[in-house]
């Protein structure tokens, strides 16, 4: 049976009225003490239902004045009034998703306040980064740059519901169930099934119908999900091209300080805190902690006070209460749970003291986050600054350079400082970048003139992988070196350049053949994918088939 025909029965009364049928209550009446109606339009809809007494209700739903008409059956004895009190107690509730919500800030005194504006020269905020928001017809384009140079690029595209759901939690329902891939696919409402796998299956959790077993016995796929089981999950990948999205049940809210584990005993602190922190942390934990839920303490809690961290542990825990709650009320795939846009979780995820200005081309979108930041980071409000292109005389992208910087990493070929090249290559499985000495010729020896060319492409790969957004496996061909040591110092130089993403990233040493392999978490479609589409002649494949040499 459907979600909407439940609704419409909750609304009916268990006992059917002695005469014809009456109409369902409308919100007007719900208002009411009595059996009388109020005058005006306003949620007085008719149910649909027919053979209404045409004597008991006058158009739009108002009633004389007299207001002692009811509606058959209904009379002013006590047992009707227990009938009208019982059906407005069905009224089926909002079945819209869960929003995150930001409450009002917490007052911070003025020596808070300056322990956590970060530094300042000459007045103006000191930082590494800088954001730049522009708002365009197809979304708003944010911007990361470290001093003068890109390393990030968004694309917040608003309402889309199909490939950007990261973060999304849903009611689904187990559609298939692949014994031989340890994997299920769930239908959570996407036009493609999610897939789900043993490992994301959290056994026994209480957001799940399956039997408690214990993990050292390791259970199949099929012992922990059946076929039409309701699950609550989490998306932790978005469908790229023909994929559908990843799916866990071990959920998670993300707030300002701390992420909650519904259901869990987790306790973790960012181990990016020093250890003085990380213990103030966990002794502020330890007080305000929720039994039933785990804990996991963001980078962002540094400094903040006990109460804010309370505060967003009670936040996350009412949201997962209206969640729960939502998920009894459905029967069929649902969003249960939606992440902000893309902006809003960008500034939720990255904004720190390390950033010096986040400028908005937008009056609208600069409200929205300026009123957000002054709630969860009131002491970097002023940073956040309204870019007039009504006033300035260029753009706000090309103010910065950004176009330009952005047309070269949606180039297949990128140069090095000393005239050396990379050639980026994406496959169906995997990326793959091949290093070039090109125009650089040294002075010494070979061995020296290509150890110095594949130092720089190692940072500036790193910087690569992070701008164009890679994921999966990645190969990179440096040039051949016989060296050991040089070949040890360029993957140091690699893994110390990769520390700034924030993205899970594993890298291999070097092999004698110059091949160097690494992976890094896949979340969503890359760069080149969100601001381009496949040639409608080639399909993507760079070339055309002559057609001629190809004919019967």
């Amino acid at each position: 049976m459907s979600e909407t025909s439940d609704q419409t029965n909750s609304l009916r009364p268990k006992t059917p009225p002695p005469v014809s049928k009456p109409a369902v209550k409308t919100a007007g009446e719900s208002s009411k003490g009595s059996g009388s109606r109020s005058k005006g339009g306003n949620g007085n809809k008719a149910d649909g239902n027919k053979g209404q007494d045409a004597s008991s209700s006058k158009p739009n739903g108002s009633q004389q004045s007299g207001g002692n008409q009811n509606a058959p059956g209904e009379g002013t004895s006590k047992s009707a009034k227990r009938r009208r009190r019982r059906r407005r107690s069905k009224k089926p509730a909002n079945n819209n998703p869960v929003e995150a919500i930001v409450g009002d800030a917490i007052e911070l005194d003025e020596a808070q306040l300056k322990a956590r504006r970060g530094q300042s020269r000459n007045g103006e905020p000191v930082g590494r980064y800088s954001m730049i928001v522009s708002k365009r017809p197809d979304g708003a384009h944010i911007a990361i740059l470290e001093g003068r140079n890109l390393i990030e690029y968004y694309v917040s595209r608003p309402n889309d519901d199909e490939m950007q759901i990261h973060g999304n939690i849903y009611l689904g329902r187990v559609k298939n169930i692949l014994p031989g891939m340890e994997a299920a696919f769930v239908d959570i409402g996407t036009p493609k099934n999610a897939v789900i796998y043993r490992g994301d299956v959290a056994i026994g959790s209480e957001d799940t119908d399956a039997k408690p077993v214990r993990r050292k016995d390791k259970p199949k796929i099929e012992d922990a999900l059946h076929n039409g089981q309701q699950v609550i999950c989490q998306v932790i990948k978005n469908p790229i091209a023909h994929k559908g999205a990843r799916l866990t049940t071990e959920v998670s809210l993300p707030g300002r300080f701390v992420v909650l584990v519904p259901n869990s005993k987790t306790i973790g602190i960012s181990k990016r805190l020093p250890d003085k922190e990380r213990k103030r942390l966990r002794s502020i934990l330890d007080k305000v902690r929720p039994a039933e839920h785990g804990v996991i303490v963001r980078t962002a809690a540094e400094n903040v006070t006990a109460g804010e961290i309370e505060r967003d542990l009670v936040a996350l825990a009412q949201q997962w209460k209206e969640i729960e709650a939502l998920a009894k009320r459905s029967n069929r795939a649902t969003k249960l749970y939606q992440e902000p846009d893309l902006s809003t979780r960008v500034i939720r995820e990255e904004f720190n003291k390390e950033y010096r200005s986040v400028l908005i081309d937008d009056r609208a979108m600069f409200d929205d986050m300026s009123e957000y930041v002054a709630a969860i980071t009131p002491a970097l409000a002023e940073r956040v600054k309204l870019y007039d292109t009504e006033v300035e005389s260029l753009p706000l992208f090309e103010r910065y350079h950004i176009h330009e910087q952005l047309h070269k990493a949606l180039d297949r070929m990128v140069w090095l400082p000393s005239g050396g090249s990379l050639v980026i290559e994406s496959t169906e499985a995997l990326w793959v970048i091949d290093v070039n000495t090109g125009k650089n010729v040294g002075s010494s020896s070979l061995e020296e003139t290509v150890f110095h060319n594949n130092m720089e492409a190692a940072v500036e790969i790193a910087r690569q992988v992070r701008l164009r957004d890679m994921g999966g496996i990645i190969v990179i061909d440096f040039v051949d070196m016989e060296d050991k040591k040089n070949r040890d110092a360029v993957t140091k130089t690699f893994r110390e350049a990769l520390r700034r993403d924030k993205t899970r990233t594993q890298v291999f040493d070097i092999s004698e053949l110059g091949l160097a392999q690494m992976t890094r978490k896949r979340i969503g479609e890359g760069l080149v994918e969100s601001l381009s589409s496949k040639c409608p002649q080639c399909e993507g494949r760079g070339l055309l088939i002559d057609e001629k040499a190809t004919a019967k």
